[in-house]
């Protein structure tokens, strides 16, 4: 007993499609996305405070973040502002998205009154829901010893 196939018998070829390179291409490109996306993380760089804290997840992807580097330069997401600039940014955002939730990155080298300075412009411009970003990781000396 003999089997026939595609090409026995007068039919049609069947042509078979190899997936197998476009596979392997796929692999190659989510691994380079998976290594690369954490390097793609936007701000200003700055040398945060550290803090033992579990990391909080942002609602969604707008997320607003106030920074203030070592030198007092403030910043909006990418956009460097000066300290008049950003109160009056800060109070038509909260005017157009009263829930908008804000993020405050501040170097840890800076006094802390400079920080609730900052902290005060935001909750003054009427933000609801403000956060302070910290470094994860131990704590170098500090109040536990």
């Amino acid at each position: 007993m003999g089997m026939s196939g595609p090409s026995q018998g007068g039919g049609g070829m069947m042509a078979e499609i190899n997936v197998t390179p476009f596979v392997d291409v796929m692999l190659v490109l989510l691994i380079i996305f998976m290594v690369t996306a954490p390097l793609m993380t936007t701000g200003v760089a700055m040398d945060l405070p550290r803090a033992e804290a579990p990391p909080l997840q942002p609602d969604d992807d707008k997320q607003m973040v106030l920074s203030m580097t070592a030198d007092e330069v403030y910043y909006i997401n990418e956009t460097k502002l000066s300290f008049d600039e950003m109160k009056t940014k800060l109070k038509a955002i909260a005017l157009a998205n009263p829930d908008q939730q804000v993020f405050v990155r501040a170097d840890g080298k800076i006094p802390y009154e400079k920080v609730l300075q900052l902290l005060a412009i935001a909750k003054d411009s009427g933000v609801a829901k403000v956060g302070l970003v910290t470094q994860p990781g131990p704590v170098d000396g500090g109040l536990g010893g």
